[in-house]
């Protein structure tokens, strides 16, 4: 009787497991980024409030291994925030709810900014 309850017990942890980790909401902010090259930047819409550094055509920008993929394919556009309460970067961030002053290097990503679940935001 034993045996069997720990047969199944172990059956039900094998198959929750990688669907928790997989899901795990923090999962972003336990993978470390290295740097691995640049992209150059292209000016357009530069946002100069609090301090921000504009993308300058030419410029090289790091990209990091934790990046998506990058092809010709691949639309985006690069913005330099500030992240402290009342900056221009938005809100407190959605998984800790806090602020970052502008001395902490923040990268946030977006899926498209949506609310509701269309979209995400992350930032580390």
């Amino acid at each position: 009787m034993a045996s069997r309850t720990i047969a199944r017990l172990s059956l039900a942890l094998a198959a929750i497991l990688p669907v928790a980790l997989a899901t795990f909401p923090h999962r972003a902010l336990l993978q470390s980024c290295q740097p691995n090259g640049s992209i150059r930047g292209k000016s357009g819409s530069c946002n100069p409030d609090n301090d921000s550094v504009c993308c300058e055509d030419g410029k090289g920008y790091t990209t990091f291994a934790c990046s998506p993929p990058v092809t010709t394919r691949t639309r985006a556009t690069l913005t330099l925030n500030s992240f402290a309460k009342g900056g221009d970067g938005g809100g407190a961030s959605s998984c800790t709810g806090t602020f970052f002053d502008d001395d902490v290097k923040v990268v946030a990503l977006s899926t498209g900014g949506s609310t509701k679940g269309s979209g995400a935001r992350i930032a580390s």
